[in-house]
């Protein structure tokens, strides 16, 4: 034990945690520092302008990544007729009505999402004490309640993060892998910057995003300047 802490002490004793750097130096010093025994995610912490307090100014939501979490989704569908081979094919794990209630309230499933069409909101309310607490209950606002199953089943597949600030107004997620290209974690980042942005209340003013910490699962925190994020990208 006394080997790692001096390692990790070691380790970091090249970042200045107080500095904000270029979003390309942040991901390269945590490349730098990342543990070898596995491939660790590179995590977020966004630093909102809100008042947590305020029930009004809290944000929940998901966004589709353009380069996914780095993780296969496990994805179950209900649905009826034509939509459930279309979910099927385009990478639902699981698809039905009635008939595969008891495989979603199986813990042991472990489900990424579950996505429903309107025509089976009867059975989406029945579930509701069971998949709520676990954040998996479908729903229009997070674009999981649709008459598109297919084009959904596949935008989830990609890969998808959800989050929901907690009480000091802070945003945690991950953004993908640390094996990731710079410019794949980039756009990931930008993408739920972007979605972030479309969720922000009316009665805030100034920017939404106050700082943006970017880390590695195992990782020190490194600050990271918002502006830099954009830099040298087509994504928008």
């Amino acid at each position: 034990m006394t080997k790692y802490i001096k390692k990790k002490k070691n380790k970091n004793q090249t970042i200045n945690i107080q500095k904000e750097y270029n979003f390309h130096q942040a991901i390269n010093i945590l490349r730098k520092n990342q543990n070898k025994k596995f491939i660790e995610s590179v995590d977020i912490a966004i630093n909102l302008n809100i008042d947590a307090k305020q029930s009004s100014q809290n944000i929940k939501g998901i966004t589709i990544l353009p380069h996914g979490i780095g993780k296969k989704m496990k994805i179950a569908v209900l649905t009826q007729g034509d939509n459930i081979q279309k979910a099927i094919k385009y990478g639902a794990y699981i698809a039905g009505g009635e008939e595969i209630i008891n495989q979603l309230k199986d813990k042991k499933n472990n489900f990424n999402t579950i996505i429903a069409s309107p025509d089976m909101m009867n059975l989406i309310t029945k579930l509701g004490p069971i998949l709520g607490p676990r954040g998996l209950l479908p729903n229009p606002k997070t674009g999981t309640v649709t008459n598109n199953i297919k084009e959904t089943v596949k935008n989830f597949y990609q890969g998808h993060v959800r989050y929901k600030n907690e009480k000091n107004g802070i945003i945690h997620t991950t953004i993908g892998k640390i094996n990731f290209s710079n410019e794949q974690l980039q756009k990931n980042l930008i993408a739920i910057i972007i979605d972030l942005n479309k969720l922000k209340p009316k009665n805030i003013k100034g920017d939404l995003i106050k700082k943006i910490t970017l880390s590695t699962t195992m990782g020190v925190g490194i600050k990271t300047e918002i502006n830099s994020i954009y830099e040298n990208t087509k994504f928008i």
